[in-house]
Order: structure tokens, then sequence, then C-alpha cells
């Protein structure tokens, strides 16, 4: 049985494996562990159910594509790039602890996922995709006649 495989196509693999070790010893010095999303994945007999926990996000922020049987979820928000001392009510921040962050995640997707009909669904936060499987072919039955 094959299943959907998480990629990670970062070059930085040893520092973030590296951080997460260090943050792990350290309670995350009150930080989020991760900018990936949380991600479930379920299958039955007709498809896979990815489900991606998105807080913040709105479905206008995140673009989902496949690409050679690979399945991207990414942020396409820009990140806030100075730090501004006001918000948009003119209040002056004190502590400023949110922010936007851009994230991405790549999974290898098995064979036998119907790639042209993947569907998805974005609610309060969250973002479920649908991989529906091909339905398996049965073997033709040829009727041989001998004589």
């Amino acid at each position: 049985m094959k299943y959907i495989v998480s990629r990670n196509n970062s070059p930085l693999n040893v520092a973030r494996d590296f951080d997460s070790l260090f943050n792990s010893l350290w309670n995350n010095w009150g930080l989020p562990a991760s900018k990936s999303p949380s991600v479930d994945i379920r299958e039955d007999e007709k498809a896979y159910v990815l489900e991606a926990e998105l807080p913040g996000f709105c479905e206008k922020d995140v673009d989902v594509h496949v690409d050679k049987h690979v399945l991207k979820i990414s942020s396409i928000a820009k990140a806030q790039k100075e730090e501004k001392k006001e918000d948009k009510n003119g209040y002056n921040y004190l502590i400023r602890e949110r922010s936007c962050q851009n994230f991405e995640r790549s999974f290898t997707l098995p064979e036998g996922i119907d790639e042209d009909n993947i569907t998805g669904e974005f609610k309060n936060g969250l973002l479920m995709l649908t991989l529906p499987k091909v339905p398996e072919t049965q073997p033709k039955k040829i009727e041989v006649k001998i004589k």
C-alpha cells in the first residue's frame, strides 16, 4: 500500500532539525514550534482527505497546486517588512507578537490519485482537500477457444 509522503524541499534541513531539537529542549521559549501548518491525512477506499490548519489565513492567501505528482500548499500573503509603531486605527503597539508568516508544505502523491479531480474547501482556517483515487481496473477476461 502506498501513502502520501511529506516532502521537505528546504536545503536547511539540518538547521531546522537542530532548531527543532533546541526548541523542544527549551520549551520553544514561548515561540511557535513551526511555521508549517499542522496536517492530518486520512484515507478510505475512495479517496485521501488532507486537512491543514491555517488560522489567520484567508482563502486568497493560500495557493494549492499539483505538479509532477507533488501536491504543494503555500501561502502567498506578503509578510510585513517594516515595523510599524501604529496600526491602521492610530494605536501604538506596546507588544507585537503576531506576524504574517509565509509557509510551504509539499507532499509526494502515490500512484492512483486522480489529480484532475482534486477538490478543496477552505472554511474557518481549515483547508480540506479531497484527493480521489482512480478506480482499480479489473483485469480483462479473454475467452480462449481451443479447437
